[in-house]
Protein backbone atom coordinates (compact mmCIF):
# COMPACT_ATOMS: atom_id res chain seq x y z
CA UNK A 1 0.00 0.00 0.00
CA UNK A 2 1.22 3.47 -0.83
CA UNK A 3 2.00 5.52 2.30
CA UNK A 4 0.12 8.80 2.05
CA UNK A 5 2.72 10.84 3.93
CA UNK A 6 3.55 14.32 2.58
CA UNK A 7 7.17 14.81 1.54
CA UNK A 8 7.63 17.72 3.95
CA UNK A 9 6.85 15.42 6.93
CA UNK A 10 9.42 12.87 5.77
CA UNK A 11 11.96 15.68 5.36
CA UNK A 12 11.22 17.08 8.84
CA UNK A 13 11.53 13.63 10.42
CA UNK A 14 14.84 12.96 8.63
CA UNK A 15 16.33 16.31 9.70
CA UNK A 16 15.18 15.73 13.30
CA UNK A 17 16.78 12.27 13.22
CA UNK A 18 20.08 13.91 12.21
CA UNK A 19 19.71 16.56 14.95
CA UNK A 20 19.10 13.94 17.67
CA UNK A 21 22.03 11.83 16.45
CA UNK A 22 24.22 14.94 16.35
CA UNK A 23 23.18 16.00 19.89
CA UNK A 24 23.95 12.53 21.20
CA UNK A 25 27.45 12.63 19.74
CA UNK A 26 28.11 16.24 20.79
CA UNK A 27 27.32 15.19 24.37
CA UNK A 28 29.78 12.29 24.36
CA UNK A 29 32.51 14.57 22.91
CA UNK A 30 32.00 17.08 25.74
CA UNK A 31 31.95 14.29 28.36
CA UNK A 32 35.21 12.87 27.02
CA UNK A 33 36.80 16.35 27.09
CA UNK A 34 35.83 16.67 30.76
CA UNK A 35 36.64 13.13 31.96
CA UNK A 36 39.40 12.20 29.51
CA UNK A 37 39.96 8.42 29.40
CA UNK A 38 37.24 7.95 32.03
CA UNK A 39 34.58 9.38 29.72
CA UNK A 40 32.19 7.45 27.50
CA UNK A 41 33.71 4.55 25.61
CA UNK A 42 32.64 4.71 21.97
CA UNK A 43 31.96 1.34 20.38
CA UNK A 44 29.29 -0.70 18.64
CA UNK A 45 26.94 -0.50 21.66
CA UNK A 46 27.21 3.30 21.71
CA UNK A 47 26.33 3.60 18.01
CA UNK A 48 23.38 1.21 18.37
CA UNK A 49 22.05 3.19 21.35
CA UNK A 50 22.61 6.44 19.45
CA UNK A 51 20.56 5.23 16.47
CA UNK A 52 17.81 3.83 18.70
CA UNK A 53 17.53 7.06 20.70
CA UNK A 54 17.32 9.07 17.45
CA UNK A 55 14.39 6.95 16.27
CA UNK A 56 12.80 7.20 19.73
CA UNK A 57 12.83 10.99 19.73
CA UNK A 58 11.51 11.26 16.16
CA UNK A 59 8.71 8.97 17.35
CA UNK A 60 7.87 11.33 20.24
CA UNK A 61 7.96 14.32 17.89
CA UNK A 62 5.34 12.62 15.73
CA UNK A 63 3.34 11.64 18.82
CA UNK A 64 3.23 15.29 19.92
CA UNK A 65 2.11 16.60 16.50
CA UNK A 66 5.39 18.37 15.81
CA UNK A 67 5.06 17.50 12.11
CA UNK A 68 1.61 18.90 11.36
CA UNK A 69 2.07 21.82 8.92
CA UNK A 70 4.35 23.52 11.43
CA UNK A 71 5.20 26.28 9.01
CA UNK A 72 1.77 27.74 9.80
CA UNK A 73 2.37 27.65 13.57
CA UNK A 74 3.86 30.56 15.46
CA UNK A 75 7.30 30.16 17.00
CA UNK A 76 5.73 30.08 20.49
CA UNK A 77 3.42 27.22 19.47
CA UNK A 78 6.33 25.28 18.02
CA UNK A 79 8.35 25.92 21.18
CA UNK A 80 5.60 24.35 23.32
CA UNK A 81 5.49 21.29 21.04
CA UNK A 82 9.30 20.96 21.19
CA UNK A 83 9.29 21.10 25.00
CA UNK A 84 6.45 18.53 25.22
CA UNK A 85 8.31 16.25 22.81
CA UNK A 86 11.57 16.51 24.74
CA UNK A 87 9.82 15.75 28.05
CA UNK A 88 8.22 12.60 26.64
CA UNK A 89 11.43 11.64 24.86
CA UNK A 90 13.44 12.10 28.06
CA UNK A 91 11.03 9.87 30.00
CA UNK A 92 11.36 7.13 27.36
CA UNK A 93 15.15 7.58 27.21
CA UNK A 94 15.62 7.37 31.00
CA UNK A 95 13.37 4.30 31.12
CA UNK A 96 15.37 2.67 28.31
CA UNK A 97 18.74 3.47 29.91
CA UNK A 98 17.48 2.22 33.29
CA UNK A 99 16.52 -1.11 31.70
CA UNK A 100 19.92 -1.60 30.03
CA UNK A 101 21.80 -0.39 33.14
CA UNK A 102 22.99 3.16 32.32
CA UNK A 103 26.05 2.29 30.19
CA UNK A 104 27.61 5.77 30.64
CA UNK A 105 28.75 5.18 34.20
CA UNK A 106 29.20 8.09 36.62
CA UNK A 107 28.74 10.62 33.80
CA UNK A 108 25.15 9.49 32.99
CA UNK A 109 23.37 12.45 34.60
CA UNK A 110 25.69 15.01 33.02
CA UNK A 111 25.42 13.23 29.68
CA UNK A 112 21.60 13.32 29.79
CA UNK A 113 21.64 17.02 30.71
CA UNK A 114 24.04 17.87 27.87
CA UNK A 115 22.08 15.75 25.39
CA UNK A 116 18.66 17.30 26.15
CA UNK A 117 20.11 20.82 26.30
CA UNK A 118 21.97 20.54 22.99
CA UNK A 119 18.95 18.91 21.31
CA UNK A 120 16.67 21.71 22.55
CA UNK A 121 19.04 24.37 21.17
CA UNK A 122 19.36 22.62 17.80
CA UNK A 123 15.58 22.11 17.51
CA UNK A 124 14.89 25.77 18.30
CA UNK A 125 17.48 26.91 15.73
CA UNK A 126 15.96 24.53 13.16
CA UNK A 127 12.45 25.92 13.74
CA UNK A 128 13.77 29.48 13.40
CA UNK A 129 15.34 28.35 10.13
CA UNK A 130 11.95 27.01 8.99
CA UNK A 131 10.26 30.31 9.80
CA UNK A 132 12.90 32.14 7.75
CA UNK A 133 11.24 30.88 4.53
CA UNK A 134 13.35 27.73 4.37
CA UNK A 135 10.41 25.75 3.02
CA UNK A 136 9.58 28.44 0.50
CA UNK A 137 13.08 28.12 -0.96
CA UNK A 138 12.79 24.33 -1.11
CA UNK A 139 9.47 24.70 -2.90
CA UNK A 140 11.21 26.65 -5.65
CA UNK A 141 13.32 23.55 -6.27
CA UNK A 142 10.13 21.40 -6.43
CA UNK A 143 11.27 19.29 -3.46
CA UNK A 144 8.15 20.04 -1.46
CA UNK A 145 5.80 21.23 -4.18
CA UNK A 146 2.61 19.26 -4.79
CA UNK A 147 -0.23 19.59 -7.27
CA UNK A 148 -3.62 20.03 -5.60
CA UNK A 149 -7.20 19.61 -6.85
CA UNK A 150 -10.04 21.38 -5.02
CA UNK A 151 -13.36 19.48 -4.97
CA UNK A 152 -16.08 22.13 -4.75
CA UNK A 153 -16.14 25.52 -6.46
CA UNK A 154 -18.66 27.07 -4.07
CA UNK A 155 -18.09 29.60 -1.30
CA UNK A 156 -16.12 27.17 0.89
CA UNK A 157 -13.84 26.05 -1.95
CA UNK A 158 -13.17 29.60 -3.19
CA UNK A 159 -12.41 30.79 0.35
CA UNK A 160 -9.89 27.97 0.78
CA UNK A 161 -8.16 28.71 -2.54
CA UNK A 162 -7.99 32.44 -1.70
CA UNK A 163 -6.21 31.55 1.55
CA UNK A 164 -3.80 29.23 -0.23
CA UNK A 165 -2.96 31.84 -2.86
CA UNK A 166 -2.26 34.49 -0.23
CA UNK A 167 -0.47 32.32 2.35
CA UNK A 168 1.11 29.66 0.16
CA UNK A 169 4.37 28.81 1.95
CA UNK A 170 4.42 25.07 1.33
CA UNK A 171 4.69 24.74 -2.43
CA UNK A 172 1.03 24.07 -3.20
CA UNK A 173 0.17 24.37 -6.90
CA UNK A 174 -3.60 24.52 -7.45
CA UNK A 175 -4.33 22.93 -10.81
CA UNK A 176 -8.10 23.41 -10.80
CA UNK A 177 -11.55 22.85 -9.30
CA UNK A 178 -13.74 19.75 -9.55
CA UNK A 179 -17.46 20.47 -9.46
CA UNK A 180 -20.43 18.35 -10.55
CA UNK A 181 -22.70 21.40 -10.94
CA UNK A 182 -20.57 23.68 -13.12
CA UNK A 183 -19.51 23.24 -16.76
CA UNK A 184 -15.92 22.47 -17.62
CA UNK A 185 -13.55 25.47 -18.10
CA UNK A 186 -15.69 27.77 -15.92
CA UNK A 187 -13.30 30.39 -14.52
CA UNK A 188 -13.63 30.57 -10.73
CA UNK A 189 -10.85 32.93 -9.61
CA UNK A 190 -7.27 33.90 -10.48
CA UNK A 191 -7.60 31.96 -13.80
CA UNK A 192 -8.17 28.75 -11.87
CA UNK A 193 -10.90 26.87 -13.72
CA UNK A 194 -13.23 23.92 -13.33
CA UNK A 195 -11.46 20.99 -15.00
CA UNK A 196 -14.55 18.77 -14.92
CA UNK A 197 -16.71 16.73 -12.56
CA UNK A 198 -15.50 13.83 -10.42
CA UNK A 199 -16.23 11.24 -13.10
CA UNK A 200 -14.31 13.27 -15.73
CA UNK A 201 -11.22 13.41 -13.50
CA UNK A 202 -11.31 9.69 -12.67
CA UNK A 203 -11.75 8.78 -16.35
CA UNK A 204 -8.54 10.61 -17.28
CA UNK A 205 -6.70 7.47 -16.06
CA UNK A 206 -3.54 9.16 -14.86
CA UNK A 207 -3.28 11.74 -17.64
CA UNK A 208 -4.01 14.43 -15.07
CA UNK A 209 -1.15 14.53 -12.57
CA UNK A 210 -2.07 15.53 -9.00
CA UNK A 211 -0.73 14.67 -5.53
CA UNK A 212 -3.46 15.89 -3.24
CA UNK A 213 -7.22 16.44 -3.26
CA UNK A 214 -8.94 18.82 -0.84
CA UNK A 215 -12.70 18.37 -0.53
CA UNK A 216 -14.35 21.69 0.38
CA UNK A 217 -18.07 21.57 -0.43
CA UNK A 218 -20.97 23.49 1.11
CA UNK A 219 -24.19 21.69 2.09
CA UNK A 220 -23.10 18.12 1.47
CA UNK A 221 -24.51 14.94 3.06
CA UNK A 222 -22.39 12.56 5.12
CA UNK A 223 -22.93 9.78 2.59
CA UNK A 224 -21.85 11.88 -0.41
CA UNK A 225 -18.81 13.24 1.43
CA UNK A 226 -17.66 9.74 2.41
CA UNK A 227 -18.25 8.52 -1.14
CA UNK A 228 -16.03 11.28 -2.58
CA UNK A 229 -13.32 10.51 -0.01
CA UNK A 230 -13.48 6.80 -0.91
CA UNK A 231 -13.26 7.49 -4.68
CA UNK A 232 -10.08 9.55 -4.41
CA UNK A 233 -8.48 7.32 -1.78
CA UNK A 234 -8.70 4.50 -4.32
CA UNK A 235 -6.67 6.70 -6.71
CA UNK A 236 -3.76 6.60 -4.26
CA UNK A 237 -3.54 10.37 -3.65
CA UNK A 238 -3.68 12.28 -0.36
CA UNK A 239 -7.28 13.25 0.42
CA UNK A 240 -8.00 16.09 2.85
CA UNK A 241 -11.30 17.64 3.88
CA UNK A 242 -12.49 21.08 4.92
CA UNK A 243 -16.08 20.56 6.13
CA UNK A 244 -18.30 21.46 9.08
CA UNK A 245 -19.43 17.82 9.05
CA UNK A 246 -16.02 16.91 10.49
CA UNK A 247 -15.96 19.66 13.11
CA UNK A 248 -16.28 17.02 15.82
CA UNK A 249 -12.67 15.86 15.22
CA UNK A 250 -10.55 17.43 18.02
CA UNK A 251 -8.00 19.96 16.79
CA UNK A 252 -5.28 18.59 19.08
CA UNK A 253 -5.15 15.38 17.08
CA UNK A 254 -3.58 15.53 13.63
CA UNK A 255 -5.70 18.33 12.22
CA UNK A 256 -3.64 20.70 10.09
CA UNK A 257 -4.40 24.27 9.14
CA UNK A 258 -3.98 25.99 5.80
CA UNK A 259 -3.97 29.57 6.97
CA UNK A 260 -6.66 29.51 9.67
CA UNK A 261 -8.75 26.88 7.87
CA UNK A 262 -8.75 23.44 9.56
CA UNK A 263 -7.94 20.58 7.19
CA UNK A 264 -8.37 16.90 8.09
CA UNK A 265 -6.39 14.16 6.39
CA UNK A 266 -8.77 11.31 5.49
CA UNK A 267 -6.31 9.10 3.59
CA UNK A 268 -5.12 5.75 4.95
CA UNK A 269 -1.80 6.45 6.64
CA UNK A 270 0.39 3.47 7.59
CA UNK A 271 -1.97 0.50 7.66
CA UNK A 272 0.65 -1.88 6.32
CA UNK A 273 1.57 -5.36 7.57
CA UNK A 274 4.36 -4.06 9.84
CA UNK A 275 1.99 -1.64 11.60
CA UNK A 276 -0.70 -4.31 12.00
CA UNK A 277 1.87 -6.77 13.36
CA UNK A 278 3.11 -4.18 15.87
CA UNK A 279 -0.49 -3.49 16.91
CA UNK A 280 -1.21 -7.23 17.26
CA UNK A 281 1.84 -7.91 19.47
CA UNK A 282 1.28 -4.80 21.61
CA UNK A 283 -2.40 -5.69 22.09
CA UNK A 284 -1.59 -9.19 23.31
CA UNK A 285 1.22 -8.16 25.68
CA UNK A 286 -0.73 -5.23 27.16
CA UNK A 287 -4.00 -7.17 27.60
CA UNK A 288 -2.29 -10.15 29.23
CA UNK A 289 -0.29 -7.87 31.57
CA UNK A 290 -3.41 -5.97 32.67
CA UNK A 291 -5.41 -9.15 33.30
CA UNK A 292 -2.60 -10.67 35.38
CA UNK A 293 -1.86 -7.44 37.26
CA UNK A 294 -5.50 -6.67 38.07
CA UNK A 295 -6.66 -10.25 38.66
CA UNK A 296 -7.23 -9.67 42.43
CA UNK A 297 -9.24 -6.51 41.68
CA UNK A 298 -11.28 -8.31 39.01
CA UNK A 299 -12.07 -11.08 41.51
CA UNK A 300 -13.26 -8.56 44.14
CA UNK A 301 -15.46 -6.78 41.58
CA UNK A 302 -17.00 -10.10 40.52
CA UNK A 303 -17.84 -10.94 44.13
CA UNK A 304 -19.39 -7.51 44.76
CA UNK A 305 -21.58 -7.80 41.64
CA UNK A 306 -22.81 -11.24 42.75
CA UNK A 307 -23.54 -10.03 46.30
CA UNK A 308 -25.44 -6.88 45.30
CA UNK A 309 -27.73 -8.20 42.55
CA UNK A 310 -28.98 -11.44 41.04
CA UNK A 311 -27.28 -12.80 37.96
CA UNK A 312 -23.79 -13.62 36.65
CA UNK A 313 -20.86 -11.28 37.30
CA UNK A 314 -19.79 -11.44 33.67
CA UNK A 315 -22.13 -10.17 30.97
CA UNK A 316 -21.89 -11.82 27.53
CA UNK A 317 -23.48 -10.42 24.41
CA UNK A 318 -23.29 -10.85 20.63
CA UNK A 319 -21.59 -7.87 19.00
CA UNK A 320 -20.49 -6.93 15.48
CA UNK A 321 -16.75 -6.77 14.86
CA UNK A 322 -14.37 -6.47 11.93
CA UNK A 323 -15.97 -6.88 8.50
CA UNK A 324 -19.43 -7.20 10.08
CA UNK A 325 -18.71 -10.56 11.76
CA UNK A 326 -20.33 -11.47 15.10
CA UNK A 327 -18.37 -12.35 18.24
CA UNK A 328 -19.13 -12.84 21.96
CA UNK A 329 -18.43 -9.63 23.86
CA UNK A 330 -17.51 -9.54 27.59
CA UNK A 331 -18.26 -6.91 30.24
CA UNK A 332 -18.90 -6.81 33.97
CA UNK A 333 -22.66 -6.84 34.50
CA UNK A 334 -23.79 -3.37 35.59
CA UNK A 335 -27.56 -3.74 35.08
CA UNK A 336 -30.31 -5.98 36.44
CA UNK A 337 -31.06 -9.14 34.51
CA UNK A 338 -34.30 -9.16 32.51
CA UNK A 339 -35.59 -12.11 30.50
CA UNK A 340 -37.57 -9.96 28.12
CA UNK A 341 -35.96 -7.80 25.48
CA UNK A 342 -35.93 -4.08 26.29
CA UNK A 343 -38.09 -3.00 23.32
CA UNK A 344 -38.20 0.64 24.40
CA UNK A 345 -34.42 0.91 24.69
CA UNK A 346 -34.00 -0.85 21.33
CA UNK A 347 -36.34 1.62 19.60
CA UNK A 348 -34.57 4.57 21.26
CA UNK A 349 -31.26 3.29 19.93
CA UNK A 350 -32.67 2.89 16.40
CA UNK A 351 -34.00 6.46 16.59
CA UNK A 352 -30.60 7.60 17.86
CA UNK A 353 -28.87 6.00 14.86
CA UNK A 354 -31.36 7.61 12.48
CA UNK A 355 -30.91 11.01 14.16
CA UNK A 356 -34.49 11.09 15.48
CA UNK A 357 -33.71 10.70 19.18
CA UNK A 358 -34.49 13.72 21.36
CA UNK A 359 -31.32 13.28 23.39
CA UNK A 360 -28.23 13.25 21.14
CA UNK A 361 -26.13 11.06 23.41
CA UNK A 362 -25.64 7.51 24.66
CA UNK A 363 -28.95 5.68 25.21
CA UNK A 364 -29.23 4.02 28.62
CA UNK A 365 -32.15 2.64 30.63
CA UNK A 366 -30.97 4.11 33.92
CA UNK A 367 -33.67 2.30 35.93
CA UNK A 368 -31.90 -0.99 35.26
CA UNK A 369 -28.43 0.18 36.37
CA UNK A 370 -27.42 -1.38 39.70
CA UNK A 371 -25.90 0.55 42.59
CA UNK A 372 -22.40 -0.79 41.97
CA UNK A 373 -23.09 -0.65 38.23
CA UNK A 374 -23.28 3.16 38.35
CA UNK A 375 -19.75 3.26 39.73
CA UNK A 376 -18.44 0.66 37.28
CA UNK A 377 -19.94 2.46 34.29
CA UNK A 378 -18.86 5.96 35.36
CA UNK A 379 -15.21 4.94 35.54
CA UNK A 380 -15.40 2.37 32.70
CA UNK A 381 -14.39 -0.45 35.06
CA UNK A 382 -17.14 -2.61 33.55
CA UNK A 383 -15.09 -2.62 30.32
CA UNK A 384 -12.07 -4.45 31.79
CA UNK A 385 -13.18 -7.99 30.76
CA UNK A 386 -12.87 -6.84 27.14
CA UNK A 387 -9.14 -7.56 27.49
CA UNK A 388 -10.24 -11.20 27.14
CA UNK A 389 -11.65 -10.30 23.72
CA UNK A 390 -8.32 -8.65 22.89
CA UNK A 391 -6.43 -11.84 23.80
CA UNK A 392 -8.82 -13.85 21.61
CA UNK A 393 -8.10 -11.54 18.65
CA UNK A 394 -11.70 -10.32 18.40
CA UNK A 395 -10.88 -6.80 19.56
CA UNK A 396 -7.93 -4.41 19.76
CA UNK A 397 -6.92 -1.99 22.49
CA UNK A 398 -7.79 0.94 20.23
CA UNK A 399 -10.48 1.07 17.56
CA UNK A 400 -14.18 1.80 16.94
CA UNK A 401 -16.63 0.34 19.44
CA UNK A 402 -18.45 -2.87 18.45
CA UNK A 403 -22.21 -2.58 18.01
CA UNK A 404 -25.21 -4.88 18.48
CA UNK A 405 -26.48 -6.88 15.47
CA UNK A 406 -29.80 -4.99 15.27
CA UNK A 407 -27.92 -1.68 15.35
CA UNK A 408 -25.72 -2.80 12.47
CA UNK A 409 -28.82 -3.59 10.41
CA UNK A 410 -29.86 0.07 10.65
CA UNK A 411 -26.46 1.49 9.68
CA UNK A 412 -26.11 3.28 6.35
CA UNK A 413 -23.41 1.90 4.06
CA UNK A 414 -20.97 4.73 4.76
CA UNK A 415 -21.33 4.17 8.51
CA UNK A 416 -20.38 0.49 8.17
CA UNK A 417 -16.86 1.56 7.19
CA UNK A 418 -16.10 1.89 10.91
CA UNK A 419 -15.85 -1.94 10.91
CA UNK A 420 -13.00 -2.07 8.39
CA UNK A 421 -10.67 -2.59 11.38
CA UNK A 422 -10.91 -4.54 14.63
CA UNK A 423 -13.20 -2.89 17.21
CA UNK A 424 -11.42 -1.46 20.25
CA UNK A 425 -11.65 -1.03 24.01
CA UNK A 426 -11.02 2.68 23.56
CA UNK A 427 -10.84 5.10 20.65
CA UNK A 428 -11.26 8.67 19.48
CA UNK A 429 -14.96 8.68 20.39
CA UNK A 430 -14.34 7.30 23.91
CA UNK A 431 -11.65 9.88 24.66
CA UNK A 432 -13.09 13.00 23.02
CA UNK A 433 -16.81 12.35 22.65
CA UNK A 434 -18.14 9.67 24.92
CA UNK A 435 -21.74 10.59 25.92
CA UNK A 436 -21.58 14.13 24.51
CA UNK A 437 -21.89 13.56 20.76
CA UNK A 438 -24.62 12.33 18.43
CA UNK A 439 -24.40 9.12 16.42
CA UNK A 440 -23.08 10.59 13.15
CA UNK A 441 -20.38 12.48 15.07
CA UNK A 442 -19.31 9.26 16.81
CA UNK A 443 -19.07 7.51 13.42
CA UNK A 444 -17.01 10.39 12.00
CA UNK A 445 -14.62 10.08 14.96
CA UNK A 446 -14.28 6.35 14.34
CA UNK A 447 -13.71 6.82 10.60
CA UNK A 448 -11.02 9.38 11.39
CA UNK A 449 -9.26 6.68 13.40
CA UNK A 450 -9.72 4.06 10.65
CA UNK A 451 -8.00 6.36 8.12
CA UNK A 452 -5.28 7.59 10.49
CA UNK A 453 -4.50 4.39 12.40
CA UNK A 454 -0.86 4.29 13.48
CA UNK A 455 1.20 3.19 16.52
CA UNK A 456 1.63 6.76 17.78
CA UNK A 457 -2.09 7.54 17.50
CA UNK A 458 -2.86 4.33 19.44
CA UNK A 459 -0.45 5.32 22.21
CA UNK A 460 -1.82 8.86 22.31
CA UNK A 461 -5.38 7.56 22.76
CA UNK A 462 -4.33 5.00 25.39
CA UNK A 463 -2.55 7.71 27.40
CA UNK A 464 -5.59 9.99 27.15
CA UNK A 465 -7.99 7.20 28.13
CA UNK A 466 -6.45 6.88 31.59
CA UNK A 467 -7.45 10.36 32.89
CA UNK A 468 -10.89 9.96 31.26
CA UNK A 469 -11.41 6.76 33.26
CA UNK A 470 -10.03 8.22 36.50
CA UNK A 471 -12.28 11.29 36.35
CA UNK A 472 -15.31 9.47 34.99
CA UNK A 473 -15.73 12.27 32.46
CA UNK A 474 -18.76 11.54 30.28
CA UNK A 475 -19.37 8.07 31.74
CA UNK A 476 -22.98 6.93 32.11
Amino acid sequence: MRLNIPKYKILLAFIDFILVFLSFNISHIIINKIYGNNGIEVGLLFWIISLFVSIMFVFTFQLNNLYKINIFLTFAQQLVLIIKSLIWGSILLITFLFIIGFPFGLSSRLFLFLFITSLFVLEVLFRIFIISNFFDRLSNYKLLSRKVLIVGAGKSGKNLVTKLLVENDIGIEIIGFIDDNLPKDTNILENIKVIGNIEDVINLNGNLRYDEVIVSIDNISYEKLMNIISIFNKQGCIVKVNSDLLKTIPENLFIEKYGNIPIINTSPQIQNSITLFFKYVFDKIFALSILLLLSPVLLVISILIKLTSKGPALFKQKRIGKDGKEFEFYKFRSMTVENEEDIQRKQQMIDFIRGKCEKPFKIINEQRVTTIGKFLRKYSIDELPQFINVLKGEMSLVGPRPCLPYEYEHYEEWQKARFNVLPGCTGVWQVYGRSKVNFNDSVIMDLYYVNNMSPWLDLKLIFKTIPVMLTGNGGK
